[in-house]
């Protein structure tokens, strides 16, 4: 899937992309780069945008699990967040960090779904 038609981009003062507002009910949902809601219900248009400004970009570089097909896991930091995909990397002791580090690469869907989770541990 691709970035949805009526996903409105926001933007941050200085002109970043933090994330999009969509429409829903009376309402509108924030969605972050990953197209993930950030919010459990609609929030008026300017609560959204507070949700993504606050959010801002700093989650991209958080380390993630990210749950495999076949049930297995593993740490995985954020490659490359686009509206066509995701792409994550292993990060096994750091080894994403690591230039030619020769880490796993995964390509997720846009909006991610569950598969990507925060780490714990």
């Amino acid at each position: 899937m691709t970035l949805p038609p009526h996903w409105v981009e926001h933007r941050r003062g200085d002109r970043e992309v933090v994330g999009w507002i969509a429409p829903e009910g009376q309402g509108f949902m924030p969605h972050d780069l990953l197209g993930r809601p950030r919010s459990a219900e609609p929030l008026d248009w300017l609560d959204a945008e507070e949700v993504l400004e606050l959010l801002g970009i700093g989650y991209l570089a958080d380390r993630y699990r990210l749950v495999l097909p076949g049930g297995g896991d593993g740490p995985v930091r954020i490659a490359e967040a686009g509206t066509e995909h995701v792409v994550v990397v292993g990060d096994d002791y750091g080894a994403a960090s690591v230039v030619g580090g020769g880490t796993d690469r995964f390509t997720l869907r846009f909006p991610v779904g569950d598969e990507l989770r925060p780490w714990v541990g």
